[in-house]
């Protein structure tokens, strides 16, 4: 086995820092790192005898050994364990056995750099949130699985949310609004950002309930594109979920575009409402209730995030169907493709085969991406027309299908009598 240099042991105590830092960070349990160091065999030395000279003189610049006891231990830096070598042909050898890294701190002075600043941060950051909420065992749990978060925060930051945290502990909040909280800098914003971090503390610190502060409704933007749909004239709406979830509508057909443009194109359109998507707000189209009865078309940019997009939302509505997310039409715009710069490189377990087929097209071709709008409009509006022309003849076999003998049938959502004919 090769001879393991001490810029190969630093890489091993790095990594053994990075994984490990916020369990450091939240126990008082004593630490100990031990790396071996591979030391050469005699037949080793013999056939370079100046390497192997070279590197044990490396390892003694890096900690001495120590006379008294071949194991003493540096709690701040870091140790050798040496041991004898008795070779026939050489004779005795003091040779460094084993790197031994005594505490957290010894293992961050050993590898320093941005990663030993992470430590540091964090191990003092976990002290001040346990002085703050005198708590010491607690927050451990808080403190681990939101470590990324904690450094991430700047310094202001990170001071914002302890008062956070505090004045949410000793203060009932009702109703307030965040913005209202006493704390500068606190806003809807900053809560939507810090929501997680400020209850998970709340709750290692035994007060849950605590964090009962409203935020800002998210709203949706939607068209409704029958004339005949529309409350009191209104077809273009932005407004919070829960209103809209509220409106007197039963559309038979609902567009989900991930693009606002998109929304603002589409013409009139009987029994249909177009709602933008917002990318990964798609969440909040499942709040509308009368979304559940009607066929739902997403339709979004042919990348990684788009179908990651569509994934999502058929988690929660798992009847939405696709137009335009196939491997034809992202072969037929080849020369409208773009790069992707940040490709989503997840599994996406909700995607129907053809779906499935064009995103590992896309990825094959080096993580291209066909944006919604440069698809020419008289191309993506004909899809659209089949596909829910292709839906309402779906529904129309299904109505004809489970009607009684004798009973009348009609197109869906159609009634028996023609619109304008009732009385």
């Amino acid at each position: 086995m090769t001879m393991l240099t001490v810029a190969e042991a630093r890489a091993k105590a790095r990594t053994r820092l990075r994984s490990s830092m916020s369990t450091w960070a939240t126990r008082p349990d004593p630490v100990v790192v031990e790396i071996a160091l591979h030391p050469p065999t005699e037949k080793q030395v013999l056939e370079d005898q100046a390497a192997a000279m070279e590197w044990a003189g490396t390892w003694r610049t890096i900690a001495a050994p120590d006379a008294s006891d071949s194991k003493s231990e540096n709690l701040n830096g870091p140790s050798i364990d040496w041991t004898e070598r008795s070779w026939a042909r050489i004779g005795r050898q003091q040779i460094p056995l084993r790197l031994r890294l005594g505490s957290p701190e010894a293992v961050a002075n050993f590898v320093d750099g941005d990663d030993a600043r992470q430590w540091r941060l964090l191990r003092d950051r976990t002290a001040m949130i346990r002085s703050r909420f005198e708590d010491q065992h607690g927050s451990a749990s808080a403190i681990k699985a939101h470590a990324k978060r904690i450094l991430g925060l700047e310094h202001t930051e990170f001071a914002t949310l302890l008062d956070v945290v505090e004045w949410l502990r000793n203060h009932p909040v009702g109703t307030l609004r965040p913005r209202q909280l006493p704390i500068r800098g606190v806003d809807s914003k900053w809560f939507e950002t810090h929501r997680s971090l400020v209850t998970a503390l709340l709750e290692a610190s035994g007060r849950p309930d605590a964090v009962d502060v409203l935020d800002a409704e998210p709203r949706i933007r939607m068209r409704i594109l029958d004339p005949e749909l529309t409350p009191s004239g209104l077809s273009d709406i932005s407004a919070p979920v829960t209103q809209l979830s509220d409106l007197a509508i039963a559309p038979r057909l609902v567009f989900v575009f991930e693009n606002l443009e998109s929304v603002l194109a589409m013409p009139d359109w009987a029994d249909a409402v177009a709602v933008h998507g917002s990318g990964y707000a798609v969440d909040n189209v499942a709040g509308l209730t009368w979304v559940h009865g009607a066929h739902v078309l997403y339709w979004g940019d042919l990348d990684s995030h788009g179908f990651a997009i569509l994934s999502r939302l058929r988690k929660h509505l798992p009847h939405v169907d696709s137009t335009l997310m196939n491997e034809g039409t992202l072969t037929d715009h080849k020369d409208l493709w773009v790069q992707e710069p940040k490709p989503h490189t997840g599994v996406f377990t909700e995607l129907t085969g053809t779906e499935a087929r064009a995103l590992n097209r896309l990825r094959a071709e080096g993580d291209v991406r066909l944006e919604q709008e440069r698809i020419p409009w008289a191309t993506a509006l004909a899809a659209l027309k089949a596909k829910a022309a292709s839906a309402g003849e779906s529904a129309d076999a299904s109505n004809k299908s489970s009607a009684s003998p004798g009973e009348p049938t009609t197109s869906a959502g159609e009634s028996a009598a023609p619109r304008g004919a009732e009385g």
